[in-house]
């Protein structure tokens, strides 16, 4: 895979210039897709790289320490230059981890790993070592010579997996260091000056609009050095370059993440007047649904009809001051309204030692230091009785599929990517490789349960729960959000079944909890915290009798979280068991025509359910992927206008 140099712009250091597509060239990238490159480089071609690679393992072990290493440095650039001896680089890194972690490679993390150093995305399934796949891609690159990041969804993955592969790359000779929120500048750069850097999606993009901010749009390296030459430069950069990137979990970091914008901002100064915030909450709570105003909840839009400006237009000038300026009091009221009903305490956020912390509706963590902007958050905070926050200005902005567009070479992998492959294709340029995995999974999935009302179903989990621990098993039940952790804790509580529980608001000991989940009797309930690359390893006794089993305590908008949530179970060829139990009054039901809703509540039999699960899911997975497309195009038309990350 050559750089084409001609995409390189004048710039901080080395990223690739992101042209959006438009007309016909986006016409022909979207018809043909990713079937030519999987043909010539897809499953079978890293199937043989795999073979041939272990073919080689008898030379690998017969190389001195010292050896391994100089031979991997000599093979490493050819193979990443032009994919040349991938196979001897392959089996010489597979037996660097054999010799420092202990663990070696299966066929179907070399074939992986040979999907990543080739720019693809590779699909594999739930527990399937894909922590070790991407290391053994990343010491292959490091060793070329590339700066490589390692981008996954949370702090405490980003934290793991660097410091359990950190052996794999100290024995080679190669720096790994890891970034996560809270980290001082100067470490931060530090950091990044490391061969390999684990981080999340959200520090690496916010990083690099820290340095676009810094030192203006258009920058080149040029001027950069110019700068430090005459001692006019700013501090350096966080960065290094975007060279190589292999994105873990990669359908939650590439699509469900970026549905909106990352907004770099900085103190404004001054607080929101608490006397408007608390008009506009008084003006929004006398409006009138459908009378005055228009809520779309599964859009998250909010729109004021005629009648609604009129009547505020009534209200507010007898008010006086900017009360009578009709931007400013409609802007005020629609955020009050959006506050009001769109954003709900213990599932959009968390009121935390004083403080509104957004909660990550993808891992149900919380964001400190993130905030909602143009007073939404003030407004929030004013509706909880919290100490109001200062102002933002925002500085910069960029979104995910514009930023990650400018890496000179971007890989992935992740177990649920087959259902997104079309749009990976479209807007990230990765062709999806689905790899088999080492061994067959034998989960079996009960059949889904649907309750009429939301006690019903605590009350049926509980007991589901409570009874498979007294047999012996381990249970982990997943949540949509803290409010329903909180709550289901409580109904275990009051049947005296014992249980962890681990949410936004309880996340201090996460390591703890994860590492004792699977322990013989234990119940652990969780948010979608416990969803993506978290591996429960089950004690013996526990896999004699079955193993992990996983309840769903509502389905998600989107199918890949709840097939990610089963894949907590039954990894590796392990037992393990899995069920939903919902209820009819979930919101992805709710949500439905009234007719469908019906449907389900005359015939709650399993296909009835199963159909409407499809459907919805469906339309909501229709819905965002508009909202993506058009997050790309408002920000590609700010960036016109603005410049505020940079065209060259």
């Amino acid at each position: 895979m050559q750089l084409a140099w001609a995409h390189l712009p004048a710039s901080l250091y080395a990223e690739r210039s992101a042209p959006p597509r438009e007309g016909v060239d986006a016409w022909l990238h979207g018809a043909t897709g990713d079937l030519p490159l999987r043909i010539a480089r897809g499953l079978r071609w890293h199937r043989a790289i795999a073979r041939r690679a272990g073919a080689l393992e008898t030379m690998a072990q017969g190389c001195s320490d010292a050896e391994l290493r100089e031979r991997l440095r000599r093979t490493a650039r050819a193979s990443w230059e032009a994919g040349v001896g991938r196979e001897l680089a392959l089996a010489l890194v597979r037996e660097a981890a054999v010799r420092s972690l202990g663990q070696r490679a299966y066929p179907a993390q070399l074939a992986g790993a040979s999907c990543l150093l080739q720019g693809q995305m590779a699909e594999m399934r739930t527990g399937e070592g894909k922590t070790l796949t991407a290391a053994l891609a990343a010491a292959v690159a490091a060793c070329a010579g590339q700066p490589v990041h390692v981008i996954t969804v949370n702090d405490y993955l980003t934290q793991r997996d660097a410091e359990e592969q950190g052996p794999l790359f100290d024995f080679l000779g190669l720096g790994c260091g890891h970034v996560i929120s809270g980290m001082e500048p100067a470490e931060r750069r530090a950091r990044y000056a490391n061969a390999i850097t684990y981080c999340t999606g959200k520090e690496l993009v916010f990083d690099y609009l820290k340095d676009r901010a810094a030192h203006g749009p258009g920058v080149s390296q040029a001027d950069l050095r110019l700068r430090r030459a005459t001692g006019a430069a700013a501090q350096p950069t966080l960065l290094r370059g975007l060279f190589f990137g292999i994105v873990d979990e990669a359908d939650s970091v590439l699509i469900d993440e970026a549905r909106t914008p990352l907004i770099l901002s900085q103190n404004a100064g001054g607080i929101a007047d608490p006397a408007v915030l608390c008009m506009a909450l008084d003006l929004a709570g006398e409006m009138r649904p459908r009378e005055h105003y228009e809520l779309h909840a599964g859009r998250r839009e909010l729109h004021l009809l005629p009648a609604g400006r009129m009547w505020l237009t009534e209200r507010c000038v007898p008010l006086g001051g900017d009360w009578n300026v009709r931007h400013v009091r409609e802007h005020w009221v629609v955020q009050a309204l959006r506050a009001q009903f769109l954003f709900r305490r213990n599932e959009h956020y968390v009121v935390k030692d004083g403080k509104v912390l957004i909660v990550d509706e993808n891992t149900g963590r919380a964001l400190p230091g993130r905030t909602w902007e143009q007073g939404l958050h003030q407004l929030i905070e004013q509706r909880e009785g919290c100490e109001l926050s200062e102002q933002n200005r925002t500085i910069a902005r960029i979104t995910y599929q514009r930023f990650f567009r400018r890496y000179l070479r971007l890989a992935g992998m992740t177990g649920t990517a087959s259902e997104v492959r079309r749009e990976l294709w479209r807007d990230y340029g990765l062709a999806t490789v689905v790899v088999p995995p080492n061994a067959p999974c034998i989960r079996r999935t009960w059949r889904a349960a649907c309750l009429p009302d939301e006690e019903a179903k605590w009350a049926a989990i509980a007991r589901s729960a409570g009874a498979l621990a007294a047999q012996g098993r381990a249970v982990l039940v997943g949540t949509r959000s803290v409010a329903a952790s909180e709550r289901l804790s409580e109904v275990l509580a009051e049947r005296g079944i014992a249980h962890e529980v681990l949410n936004a608001l309880q996340d201090a000991h996460e390591a703890q909890l994860v590492a004792a989940a699977g322990q013989a009797g234990r119940v652990t309930v969780a948010t979608n915290m416990a969803g993506r690359g978290t591996d429960i390893r089950v004690e013996p006794a526990v896999r004699a009798l079955g193993g992990l089993h996983v309840i769903l305590s509502e389905f998600h908008e989107s199918r890949r979280v709840d097939r990610q949530l089963f894949g907590r179970t039954a990894r590796q060829g392990d037992p393990g068991t899995a069920q939903a139990i919902v209820s009819q009054v979930d919101p992805i039901f709710t949500r439905q025509p009234g007719l469908l809703s019906a449907l389900l509540r005359r015939l709650p039999g399993a296909w009835v359910l199963e159909g409407l699960r499809r459907r919805a899911q469906a339309r909501m997975e229709g819905l965002h992927e508009r909202t993506r497309k058009e997050a790309v195009k408002h920000d590609e038309r700010l960036e016109a206008s603005l410049s505020y990350s940079g065209r060259a």
